[in-house]
């Protein structure tokens, strides 16, 4: 199957443009970046797409093997890249999809030019050392509760994750979470709440900018700020916004920090 099928890839912007590849987190869709990746398509050929399981992706290609790791969704990242010819590319991807990136650049790295990591987490949950933002019964807690009731889990993540003040992108993600297929959902969800990408970081090899939230319950400062300390000549940028969504609750802002930081290491 083509990943362009596969994925639901979508294209805009001038062909000769710089691409920026955009890639949505958990329980979400491309339908996310919709206040954010137009506003790069004047100058840039703008792709976004969505995971398999979630959107407008061909279920049937969802593969449990394939996707019990983070590596089957970077493997899409670059299928989706060479597919469609495309070097130098500006990936930019929320929450676990960062992730994604690190392990899509470690794979091919001739295929990118740049990365921006919007609320980033390589571990989310706490171990001796390392402060993740959730204990181990914190994370066993959500994924139960996610397994007995979804639509009661998603009620309750969604105010969560949308942060303080955002009751609109609370409903919205809520929505989305419900769409989501519940066998994708289950397998996605323990995927990125046990997932472990600290020993990748220092791997990095492209000009890369840690977005990072305030306020953001899944994704701590601490963890930005050490996402940003262990990803080389990387550069941190701390939004106003709220809550894990910015590209959502102040996509102005978040657009706003991504140009300057292209503007930064294309000067």
């Amino acid at each position: 199957m083509s990943a362009i099928t596969r994925n639901c890839v979508r294209v805009s912007g001038p062909e000769a443009g710089r691409p920026m590849l955009f890639a949505h987190g958990f329980g979400c869709d491309q339908t996310m970046w919709r206040a954010v990746a137009p506003g790069f398509a004047a100058d840039h050929r703008v792709v976004t797409f969505d995971h398999v399981g979630s959107g407008g992706s061909d279920i049937s290609a969802y593969d449990p093997q394939r996707y019990g790791s983070l590596r089957g969704y970077a493997d899409d990242v670059v299928d989706i890249c060479r597919t469609l010819e495309l070097t130098d590319v500006v990936y930019v991807g929320h929450s676990v999809s960062a992730m994604m990136g690190v392990l899509a650049v470690a794979q091919a790295p001739e295929l990118f030019g740049a990365m921006v990591m919007v609320g980033p987490s390589p571990r989310y949950v706490d171990e001796q050392g390392y402060s993740g933002g959730f204990s181990r019964a914190d994370v066993a807690a959500l994924l139960d509760s996610l397994d007995s009731n979804p639509l009661q889990w998603s009620a309750a993540l969604a105010p969560v994750v949308a942060g303080p003040g955002n009751p609109g992108v609370a409903e919205e993600l809520a929505e989305s979470f419900c769409r989501t297929d519940p066998t994708v959902a289950r397998q996605f969800a323990r995927v990125t709440f046990l997932s472990d990408n600290r020993a990748d970081l220092p791997g990095v090899c492209v000009p890369t900018l840690v977005l990072q939230c305030s306020e953001d319950a899944i994704a701590p400062e601490a963890v930005g700020r050490y996402v940003h300390e262990n990803v080389p000549g990387s550069v941190f940028t701390k939004l106003s916004a709220t809550g894990h969504c910015p590209h959502l609750s102040a996509p102005e802002e978040t657009t706003a920090a991504i140009r300057a930081f292209l503007r930064r290491i294309e000067s």
